[in-house]
């Protein structure tokens, strides 16, 4: 029986040890985790982001203001049309018959050039404010992309814990059937056991929430199969070989303010032009027919209904003068508006410095962090956990130990998940700031 027994303290524990050999790091071996990885089919970030773009419904709300723009641009650039008033006069009682045909065609003097540079401005602003949508939505998806690869990166590395534990569970539960080891460290490790299950759940449903909220961004139902190409790692790397280069025109949010800036300018000069004379050609013919009820003699000596047929044309211009009213007040409210676009230019300018700056040095911080972390302080916190998984086999160490440097490990392994997800969001960050849609 003894013989027995020591077998099993030396064959076994290679299976135990050998269940929580695999890297914490790497994303396989659960069935839950991998459910949200696939290196082949998955979504990659750049597919992602061209996905967003094309089909998120609030882009596609914005892109119909500029085609709301252009229609305006266009009607901006139509002269009035004439207006043709035709009238017809009768005596009920006598034979009289007036029929009268007015025609008024405003000239529109200095105005359209007014309205068109309105409409072009406001189709400026408009373009700029798409694009300016497309720079945060991509920077939403390349967030909410690398939120969703560290938390299938937790899971994964809860689903090994867990596995290792329950793996060790049931050595420790067999040998307390063969009466070696005292039924608490069993009971220690069913707790521990359930925790670290409890601990998973609540992990899983973090990445699904994580998940439908990416879904959202890239315009796809709740209910439909999303799966990453890359993992948190990978995307990192991507995320470093980016080159981030500063242009301050190149940001359409300050572009968008400068445009409106311009737009203030030409909505007073458009108020200017209003508050201007305007011209109307004016024409009008007209046929009377008049008659009375007397009779004369005609041409031929015979008498006939004295009656006469009249034709009439006239035609003349007709002034707008701005006497009073010169459109004063959509003036100062024009002057008005451009103080405040000015003020939005320097907001946006100084907003995007301060942002670009903080971003940078946030970016610089984390690179820092990172390196310092290091992968080779988790594999050395991976190589503790198994040499004291080692250790109590030989009985050399308690079961307690055993499960702190469990969760020590677990610890590290987390907080090498948060810095490399800093590292990602600092990265972002740093390109949402110097305007990158990529």
């Amino acid at each position: 029986m003894k013989l027995h027994v020591f077998i099993a303290l030396i064959v076994i524990p290679g299976t135990c040890v050998a269940g929580f050999a695999q890297t914490g790091s790497q994303i396989k071996g659960s069935s839950e985790a991998s459910a949200y990885l696939d290196s082949v089919g998955g979504l990659s970030l750049e597919q992602a982001i061209a996905q967003a773009i094309e089909a998120e419904p609030g882009l596609r709300a914005e892109r119909s203001k500029v085609e709301e723009a252009r229609g305006m641009r266009v009607q901006a650039g139509l002269r009035p049309n004439p207006a043709i008033t035709v009238a017809q006069q009768f005596e009920p009682a006598g034979t009289d018959r007036q029929t009268r045909i007015d025609l008024q065609w405003p000239l529109d003097l200095f105005r359209k050039t007014g309205r068109v540079n309105v409409a072009e401005h406001e189709m400026e602003a408009a373009q700029l404010s798409v694009a300016n949508r497309e720079r945060l939505l991509a920077s939403d998806v390349r967030m909410k992309y690398g939120e969703v690869a560290a938390l299938v990166r937790e899971l994964s590395i809860s689903d090994e814990v867990v596995a290792a534990t329950a793996s060790h569970l049931q050595l420790v539960t067999a040998r307390v059937a063969e009466g070696v080891t005292p039924p608490l460290e069993r009971d220690m490790l069913q707790v521990e056991v359930r925790r670290l299950s409890a601990d998973r759940l609540l992990q899983a449903s973090h990445v699904e929430r994580a998940v439908i909220e990416l879904k959202r961004l890239l315009g796809l139902p709740s209910d439909s199969a999303l799966r990453l190409r890359d993992d948190l790692e990978s995307v990192i790397r991507q995320g470093a070989a980016l080159q981030v280069g500063v242009a301050v025109r190149e940001r359409p949010d300050v572009g968008e303010a400068e445009a409106r800036l311009r737009l203030a300018d030409a909505r007073i000069d458009q108020a200017r032009r209003d508050g201007r004379f305007d011209a109307s050609v004016m024409a009008m013919y007209m046929r009377n027919d008049t008659g009375f009820p007397q009779r004369g003699f005609g041409p031929n000596n015979e008498l006939e209904p004295v009656r006469g047929l009249f034709h009439y044309f006239s035609a003349g211009v007709m002034l707008t003068m701005p006497v009073r009213d010169r459109n004063q007040g959509m003036v100062a409210v024009a002057q008005a508006q451009r103080v405040g676009a000015a003020a939005q230019v320097d907001a946006s300018r100084l907003t995007m410095a301060a942002e670009i700056a903080a971003a940078r040095r946030r970016d610089e911080r984390a690179r820092q962090a990172l390196g310092a972390f290091s992968r080779e302080a988790v594999d050395l916190a991976k190589q503790n956990v198994d040499v004291v998984s080692q250790s109590y086999e030989l009985g050399r160490m308690t079961l307690l130990e055993v499960l702190a440097e469990r969760r020590r490990y677990l610890e590290v392994e987390r907080a090498y998940t948060i810095a490399l997800r800093e590292a990602w969001e600092a990265r972002q960050t740093l390109l949402r700031a110097v305007g990158e849609v990529r």
